[in-house]
């Protein structure tokens, strides 16, 4: 639980300028488990303060990418709540009136300077060797009455916070990386309303969260900087400064950022590239956290219930697409034979063409997830897996490895031909691997062929490839006639 007294109250603010990608997504699933860890509430609110580049359509994707990850959220779009509403370009009035506030008690002043006199300022305090070279605060002593007279005359004018004088260094007691000190003499009047009448992010996002009673922000340390100049803001306000979390970036195998030159990097992507998403959430949950240091499969009740801040690590994560792929792989060789055929297996199928819903029997379709599941590794396999089931004796494709190493024999034709006798032997209400299995197994001794080359020779025969489920299961799954067929269509390349 939290040291906090209040109830925990945390948000994932995406900017929907783009896709949802893998850091946002891990910040999500950290807000998220902490809440549900903490029986706190989890709020979604779209920070879509940039007009040229946030979108309606993102926000959607962004929606769509949240419920895929099974992220449900207490507050936010399509939900509502108390404190909305949850879209920052709707809640323009409440930072204009935070503003006002905060210029009415002399907290806040407006500054006339241009950019070109700002740009000279910093100039100057660079040849100078000042030790502090941002804002020099040339209109904080402004006379208001000068001010007003300006403002009625139309000069454009920015809105600037007004940092006390002596306040120190800010610390941030940040519950990743401990005690963070940044430099009073960094800090300057920053501004938090622009000439264009929008508010900055600095003050935008402190007058949501102390609006909303955010008690933890759980962000990536890409914000760490931003902290001190929100800090100011909470001030400002009155409000409760929130307890700081800046979790480590992602890195690439190369040690960089993850970008997209490492492959796939938005939800969406690994979404239609067949990964489950539980399994991706509990991949993302381990870039920077787990719950003991070895344990790899985290399902989500359990990353609900164990979440904690002080197992986060502060240093950086490395994505391995390759313990994504087996991590995707667990869940779904531990899913029932039911549970992949209808989620999994059956949506797949039709999806490609292969077949229609209704086309075969639940003992069938059981039958051949049993094979397919536990060789799948990303949802598209599926497909692959299971094409030489669903071609016909004219339609299968023999790869070239299997003509020549299985077919292209001396002897081969003879071994399909008794295979062929021992097939047509079952009985078709005893049509079932095992049957199917014990009439082929005694065919190496009757032929006195080596039993590699006799089952290489039915195995190219029946699927046209060297490496497939098990082959009595594949028999019984094709049908008898179609399995006949098939192997009559091999001798013909067979020797």
């Amino acid at each position: 639980m939290s040291d906090s007294t209040k109830p925990v109250r945390v948000r994932f603010a995406p900017s929907p300028t783009g896709k949802l990608h893998v850091g946002g997504a891990r910040t999500a699933i950290f807000n998220w488990a902490f809440a549900r860890a903490n029986n706190g509430t989890f709020i979604l609110r779209i920070d879509d303060t940039d007009p040229t580049r946030s979108t309606d359509e993102n926000t959607q994707i962004i929606l769509r990418a949240m419920r895929w990850m099974g992220l449900d959220w207490d507050e936010g779009p399509d939900v509502g709540g108390e404190f909305g509403p949850y879209a920052q370009t709707e809640r323009l009035d409440m930072y204009k009136a935070a503003a006002q506030r905060l210029w009415d008690e002399g907290k806040a002043y407006p500054c006339f300077c241009t950019p070109e006199q700002l740009a000279t300022d910093r100039e100057a305090a660079k040849a100078r060797k000042d030790p502090f070279q941002g804002y020099q605060r040339r209109c904080r002593d402004l006379d208001p009455d000068e001010a007003r007279r300006r403002i009625d005359a139309g000069e454009p004018y920015v809105l600037r916070i007004k940092v006390p004088d002596g306040r120190g260094d800010v610390i941030i007691h940040d519950a990743v990386h401990g005690d963070v000190t940044f430099d009073a003499k960094e800090l300057d009047d920053f501004v938090i309303f622009r000439s264009d009448g929008t508010p900055t992010y600095n003050f935008a996002t402190v007058v949501d969260d102390a609006a909303m009673g955010i008690t933890h922000v759980i962000r990536g340390d890409d914000h760490l900087s931003n902290t001190p100049r929100q800090v100011m803001v909470y001030e400002a306000l009155g409000a409760p400064v929130p307890v700081f979390a800046h979790i480590s970036m992602i890195l690439g195998a190369d040690g960089k950022k993850l970008s997209k030159r490492h492959g796939a990097t938005s939800v969406e992507e690994f979404r239609d590239e067949g990964y489950l998403p539980d399994a991706f959430v509990n991949y993302l949950a381990l870039l920077g956290w787990s719950p003991d240091g070895e344990t790899t499969i985290v399902p989500r009740d359990v990353l609900a219930s164990t979440f904690s801040l002080d197992r986060v690590s502060k240093n950086p994560a490395t994505f391995d697409p390759a313990k994504l792929d087996w991590i995707n792989a667990e869940y779904l060789a531990n899913m029932s034979d039911d549970e992949f055929t209808d989620k999994i297996m059956v949506p797949e199928l039709v999806e490609a063409g292969l077949m229609d819903e209704g086309d075969h029997t639940r003992e069938w379709l059981c039958t051949l997830a049993s094979v397919v599941r536990p060789r799948t590794k990303h949802l598209g396999d599926v497909a692959g897996i299971c094409s030489m089931v669903f071609a016909t004796a004219e339609s299968l494709t023999y790869e070239d490895k299997a003509v020549s190493k299985g077919l292209a024999k001396e002897g081969m034709s003879d071994v399909l031909a008794a295979a062929t006798s021992a097939l047509e032997a079952v009985p078709d209400g005893d049509w079932n691997a095992e049957a199917i299995d014990a009439a082929l197994e005694v065919l190496p001794d009757q032929l006195d062929v080596k039993k590699r080359l006799v089952f290489q020779a039915i195995r190219a025969a029946i699927c046209g490839n060297l490496v497939s489920p098990p082959l009595g299961v594949v028999v019984e799954l094709v049908g008898k006639a179609d399995a006949l067929a098939r192997i009559k269509r091999a001798r013909g390349m067979a020797l």
